[in-house]
Formats: structure tokens, C-alpha cells, sequence
């Protein structure tokens, strides 16, 4: 009877520990930034492109700006927020590898937004990262993207990624600001003045030579001189 009740109490410690585990794991995810990356689809002769945000997860919802880019049908752009539902159990479906259906919307800025209700599939690849099928009605017109998305920690996905310059990427050479040219120029000028003023003729004060000296002997005939 002791050894019974001993291996129940073990059980139930053992629940309490894997339960308080998956509760840590789930809250330790729905801190976690979901990141989904630009797509596009074909619309007649052009193409749209859906560009979403940064998503943070409050109260069970995933929410960020998003941007709708049609070209060449400018005129068809939107912006506006995204809101994703995703409960604490879709969540942990997903962390498990399991494709999980997701409902939210989308509101479009501006005065008058209007908001349609958007579907999706989250099909995972692993534990963090996965692919979307996301689509919604605009007009008469079904929307399909099928993006990819990853979980990211909220300091990695604040800082953005470092870009390249227009004239690096377009392969042209840089091109110096003026005041940093004026300040190389004036730099320039000084050197040559001081290089100039090294340069400048001193006098030199020439030595004569020594004098030759003329020494007369005692008793020697005064036409005869001995030169040293």
C-alpha cells in the first residue's frame, strides 16, 4: 500500500513538473516576435506584393503594420494594421510542427479604413521557422500570398539590418560630401604652404681662405722670400 501511494505522489510530481515546464515553454513563445517575409502574387500584367511588419504577440493576438504594393497599379497601394489571433494552444500546435489554421484581419489606414477578415495556414518546418498561406478578398478578387515566417527575440528583430548606400548598390562610386571635400582642400593648401616655407633660400655666409704669410730671414737677401 506504501509503495502504491509512493509511485502515485511520483506520478503526480512528475505531471506538475512536465505541465509547469509547458506552461514556462508556451509563455517563454508568446514573448517571441513572429517575423514574415515579403511575397507576391501575379495581378494581370503586374504584380502585388504584401510587405507585413514586426508582429508582437498581446492577449493572444499578433499585430503589425502591413503594406500592399501593386505595380504598376500604384493607385491600388494600401497600408493599414494586421491582427492575427493565435491562442495559446494554436501556438503550442505550431511549436509542435503541426499545420494550424489562423483567422485575423486587416484594417487599412486613413480615414473611412475599412476591414476584411483574413485566413491562413501555418504549415511549420521546425520549431521556429515555417511557411504561410494567407489569403483574403479585395474586391472581387481572391489574394494569395504564401510567405515564410520565423520567431525572433524582440532585441534581434529591433534592430534593423544594415543597409547598403543607392550608389554602392547601383555599382556607382561614392561621392564625397562638400564640406568634407572643402576641408580636404584647405587641408591640402596648408601642407604647401608650410612645404613652401621649408624651402626658403638662407643665406649662406661664404669663408675666405686663409692669407698667405711671407716670412723675411735674418741675413738673407731681401729679394729672396720664402712662402708658406
Amino acid at each position: 500500500m506504501k509503495r502504491i501511494t509512493f509511485l502515485l505522489a511520483l506520478f503526480a510530481t512528475g505531471l506538475s513538473v512536465t505541465r509547469a515546464a509547458s506552461h514556462l515553454t508556451n509563455s517563454v513563445a508568446a514573448n517571441r516576435i513572429l517575423v514574415i517575409d515579403p511575397s507576391s502574387m501575379p495581378v494581370g500584367a503586374g504584380k502585388a506584393t504584401l510587405i507585413i511588419g514586426a508582429l508582437r504577440r498581446t492577449d493572444g493576438v499578433y499585430s503589425g503594420d502591413y503594406k500592399i504594393k501593386v505595380f504598376p497599379y500604384f493607385l491600388k497601394n494600401e497600408k493599414g494594421r494586421l491582427a492575427i489571433l493565435v491562442s495559446d494552444e494554436s501556438l503550442a500546435e505550431v511549436y509542435k510542427g503541426k499545420s494550424t489554421p489562423i483567422t485575423g484581419t486587416a484594417t487599412t489606414s486613413g480615414k473611412g479604413g475599412k476591414t476584411r477578415p483574413i485566413a491562413a495556414m501555418a504549415m511549420p518546418v521546425g520549431r521556429d521557422r515555417g511557411n504561410l498561406k494567407l489569403w483574403f478578398t479585395a474586391g472581387s478578387r481572391k489574394m494569395i500570398f504564401e510567405p515564410s515566417y520565423h520567431f525572433t527575440d524582440d532585441s534581434m528583430a529591433s534592430v534593423p539590418p544594415p543597409r547598403a548606400s543607392a550608389s554602392l548598390a547601383a555599382g556607382r562610386p561614392c561621392r564625397m560630401p562638400a564640406s568634407e571635400l572643402q576641408g580636404r582642400a584647405a587641408a591640402a593648401s596648408l601642407t604647401k604652404k608650410i612645404a613652401g616655407s621649408s624651402r626658403c633660400a638662407v643665406p649662406v655666409k661664404r669663408i675666405p681662405p686663409p692669407a698667405r704669410t711671407v716670412e723675411t730671414y735674418a741675413g738673407a737677401d731681401p729679394q729672396l722670400e720664402h712662402q708658406w
